[in-house]
């Protein structure tokens, strides 16, 4: 797993990072590795200058203890609860009703607070899910392609919303996506993984191909 050495280097300083990869290349694993969930081989993970795993120092700073939000593809909300119990669920000091109001009113959930997530929209479920992983405070944001069960106008608005989140609470953001306008749209860095090797980083423009980039606008434009 070569590509755990350059984990720390390109992942951790307040950045939105792009994971682009076939299936199977190995992206989800790199967020799982981040969040403690799958010891890597070997290499280090260091966040603000805190080694979370370190395979020379016999370092892996436990799941509970790494300050890490994450956003799954299928939202994973607890269907029994409403909007805010599902973000309140994931406070640290349950009695932060400021923080919980506050996560509503930046995903412009406010007015749907008390429904459960059956009678919400797709959109609506990935906003519950984005503003649970905030209510963390997290230092590290994690995303799964969070956006590619929304339709195209959904998409947009929500590739907007965290846009503005990212900036507002300032924290390392890391997107899984296999789509190229987004990781345009979305990232300051961009990983190519394929067959769990790192084949290329950089921004976006210089990570990939010229002619895929035009390839891929042009499919959006028509």
């Amino acid at each position: 797993m070569l590509w755990v050495k350059n984990l720390a280097y390109y992942l951790f300083g307040n950045k939105i990072t792009a994971i682009y990869g076939g299936s199977e290349a190995g992206k989800t694993t790199i967020l799982r590795i981040i969040a403690g969930l799958i010891p890597p081989e070997r290499g280090t993970i260091t966040v603000k200058n805190q080694p979370w795993f370190s395979s020379e120092e016999k370092i892996n700073v436990r799941v509970q203890e790494r300050r890490v939000g994450f956003v799954f593809q299928d939202y994973a909300l607890f269907p029994n609860m409403t909007i805010k119990q599902n973000i309140t669920f994931a406070l640290k000091d349950k009695n932060n009703h400021q923080l919980v109001d506050k996560l509503l009113e930046d995903t412009q959930l406010s007015n749907l607070k008390h429904q459960l997530p059956a009678h919400i929209s797709g959109g609506q479920k990935q906003r519950v899910a984005l503003a649970r992983a905030l209510a963390l405070e997290p230092e590290v944001l994690l995303m799964d392609e969070p956006l590619s069960a929304l339709d195209i106008e959904t998409r947009i608005k929500l590739r907007e919303l965290i846009r503005e989140l990212h900036k507002k609470y300032q924290m390392t953001t890391v997107l899984v996506s296999h789509d190229i306008p987004e990781i345009f749209s979305l990232a300051d860095n961009v990983l190519k993984i394929n067959n769990n090797q790192l084949e290329a980083c950089g921004a976006p423009k210089d990570a990939f191909d010229k002619n895929l980039i035009k390839e891929q606008f042009s499919a959006i434009l028509g």
